[in-house]
């Protein structure tokens, strides 16, 4: 299997909040349709702006082969670390709503999508619901959450 290639574009790594007033999350991002790094930054200009979410830091962005369904193009993969004061269900359907609105269309498991937005961790919690499971149950597996993850340490900042 191909290994991934790391990405470090504008915003990715960025450092944008040196302190976490509220909850902190970990989102997991990828994409493999159309422009996926514009979206990338995109989105962080919305997490940015928005008042209950707040972009905190991004990873760089890892290339990778795509699994389960392999028949597709290579994924752009990063990590977000934001604070909130959305609950577990509030931000579920927060990340849902900004997926529809770049495009997602959800045709089949493993599909190729414009963006997808995975809670990877939500504070220390643990939650196991038919819609909902944190931390997100494959993170472990995934390079595409463990590499960029590992990028998200304290010394991003001084880049």
């Amino acid at each position: 299997m191909r290994r991934g290639e790391l990405y470090f574009l504008p915003k990715f790594p960025g450092c944008f909040a040196q302190d976490i007033r509220h909850t902190p999350v970990i989102l997991g991002i990828g994409g493999n349709i159309g422009n996926v790094s514009r979206r990338f930054k995109k989105l962080a200009l919305l997490l940015r702006s928005h008042p209950k979410v707040r972009l905190v830091r991004s990873a760089p962005i890892l290339k990778n082969p795509p699994f389960g369904y392999l028949e597709q193009p290579d994924f752009y993969n990063s990590v977000l670390l934001v604070d909130t004061t959305l609950s577990p269900s509030e931000l579920l359907h927060f990340v849902l709503y900004i997926e529809k609105r770049f495009g997602r269309v959800r045709t089949f498991k493993n599909a190729p999508r414009t963006l997808d937005i995975d809670i990877i961790f939500y504070d220390n919690m643990r939650i196991k619901r038919k819609d909902l499971t944190i931390p997100h149950p494959h993170w472990m597996e995934r390079e595409s959450v463990v590499v960029p993850l590992y990028y998200l340490g304290e010394g991003l900042c001084d880049l």
